[in-house]
């Protein structure tokens, strides 16, 4: 199996970013509430990595205008993939979890909807 998209489909985040406000203006909490999720973890994943900084002298701080600004990560379509695939697994492992307490099934059904509007974006089709 290829993590590439076919060429006449767009990028995955753009097809998520396309399927939000569809999904608010049909007033879909459950795919709202993925889309929106998967997003923000995209997002996250590109963050600039900072564990290297090290506080120090401001005498020895970077000056002038952009010198301290860094790159975000630059993120391939498999990488938006996994990030998506790990969001669908991560809703489908708390679903089981509320099914085995009682009082839990809406919320577990809730998490499947939002795992099967991500699936749908990979092209895997729904899953119970």
């Amino acid at each position: 199996m290829t993590t590439e998209h076919p060429a006449d489909l767009p990028p995955l985040r753009d097809r998520l970013r396309t399927a939000l406000p569809v999904a608010m203006k049909a007033r879909d909490r459950s795919a709202t509430a993925a889309l929106r999720s998967a997003l923000a973890a995209i997002d996250n994943a590109e963050a600039v990595d900072a564990s290297d900084v090290t506080a120090g002298a401001i005498e020895s701080s970077a000056v002038g205008l952009g010198t301290a600004e860094r790159a975000r990560r630059v993120l391939t379509e498999a990488d938006i993939v996994s990030i998506v695939r790990a969001e669908i697994d991560d809703r489908r492992t708390a679903a089981t979890e509320y099914d085995a307490h009682s009082g839990g099934a809406d919320r577990a059904e809730t998490l499947r909807a939002e795992a099967n509007t991500l699936e749908g974006f990979l092209g895997g089709g729904a899953r119970d």
